[in-house]
């Protein structure tokens, strides 16, 4: 009819790209892999412009470009790329345990995550009071094999004594996380992963940067207490909730865990 004619599959093809658009850039703010995918958007769209315009010696360099480019950014952004692909897998295992998990989990393994909350909230609360400084992962669905493979095998029943004694100062324990994983205390001494965000608040310190990181590539609740303030913080999904108090801390886990 007209300049250009616009089917129904055109406009299904338009929303998808711009769904995929959108939730790549979600999983990809706030991180350097943001930029990589900018700038590998702005050459493609170069690109196809030229190709448009016939200029063919210039779309044939960019074609080289974008064809040899794939594997360069393979190689020089492998951590960033990996990255990445953890967040998607991650998305795409909260919605699944969401939609499907709570059907089919039993009540026994919710009141079982459950019992964790009470030693875990009365060991921060009096870690906060000490300010001692101390990270929890409590892992989810994920596996935090990779985790626990870096820190000190345990394998201990989650008492508050014994989390309070681990990151006591003079512990050989204390640095790195301890993770909880199937209700008991796997490893400690643990190496979480930093974030890569450009911007974070800035009093926070590496114990923070730690617990962000390690909610970005899994779906891990991450609990950090303060050594120079004695607040207790949590970080879920890349975000982190500040000074909770223990009340709150023990709404959020019981909230959190019970849909794990």
């Amino acid at each position: 009819m007209g300049f250009i004619d616009i089917t129904l599959i055109d406009i299904i093809d338009i929303l998808v790209v711009a769904l995929i658009m959108f939730q790549i850039y979600r999983l990809t703010r706030g991180t350097n892999a943001l930029r990589i995918v900018v700038g590998i958007l702005i050459v493609y769209l170069l690109w196809i412009v030229v190709r448009v315009l016939k200029m063919e010696l210039l779309s044939m360099i960019l074609g080289q470009i974008i064809g040899v480019g794939v594997i360069a950014l393979i190689v020089v952004f492998q951590q960033e790329i990996r990255r990445f692909l953890l967040l998607l897998g991650t998305q795409y295992s909260h919605r699944k345990n969401t939609l499907f998990g709570r059907w089919f989990k039993s009540r026994q393994s919710i009141d079982l995550a459950l019992e964790w909350i009470d030693p875990i909230v009365n060991a921060c609360a009096d870690m906060a009071a000490s300010k001692t400084g101390a990270l929890i992962v409590i892992g989810r669905s994920i596996s935090l094999d990779p985790l626990i493979e870096r820190g000190e095998p345990i394998d201990a029943r989650v008492s508050s004594a014994l989390i309070k004694t681990i990151f006591f100062k003079n512990s050989p324990l204390h640095d790195g996380a301890i993770v909880i994983a199937n209700g008991r205390i796997a490893a400690a001494r643990c190496v979480l992963p930093s974030t890569e965000r450009e911007v974070v608040p800035s009093e926070f310190g590496m114990r923070h940067r730690a617990a962000l990181g390690a909610s970005e590539v899994t779906d891990a609740l991450v609990i950090a207490v303060s050594e120079e303030r004695g607040t207790i913080s949590v970080a879920r999904k890349g975000h982190i909730r500040q000074n909770l108090t223990p009340i709150q801390l023990h709404a959020h886990l019981s909230k959190v865990l019970s849909l794990s």
